[in-house]
């Protein structure tokens, strides 16, 4: 259940950043669905293998390397959903930056609470 939230979640995030953004569009909702899909299953599967083979230049740049992995997989969603585009490789950084502090601040609000033993 908690990962369809995690997918409507990122879903909403990616239609307001097409908002903000000039270089970004989502022809709708269920489009932004997909997209949020499409990056999540790159995430889990392509991305830990570009990580392995770009590991070195990754510590050089002290991880910063992350951040040019993380807009090749916007750009690689944009060319396999339609209705989703992203004008250059800036504004794919820009919107992988942003993404990514969106779902640092609305993934919390998912967190189980702790419950709290009585033990009276």
């Amino acid at each position: 259940m908690k990962i369809l939230l995690k997918m409507l979640l990122t879903a909403v995030a990616v239609l307001v950043i097409a908002n903000l953004l000039n270089g970004v569009s989502v022809a709708n909702f269920n489009t932004a669905l997909i997209v949020a899909i499409t990056l999540g299953l790159l995430k889990v599967f392509i991305r830990p293998i570009i990580v392995f083979f770009t590991l070195p230049i990754t510590i050089v740049t002290l991880g910063l390397f992350l951040f040019v992995i993380n807009t090749f997989l916007i750009m690689l969603t944009d060319y396999f959903v339609d209705g989703f585009t992203v004008s250059g490789f800036w504004i794919a950084l820009l919107f992988s930056l942003l993404l990514s502090a969106a779902q640092s601040l609305l993934y919390p609000f998912l967190k189980k609470e702790k419950q709290q033993d009585n033990y009276y």
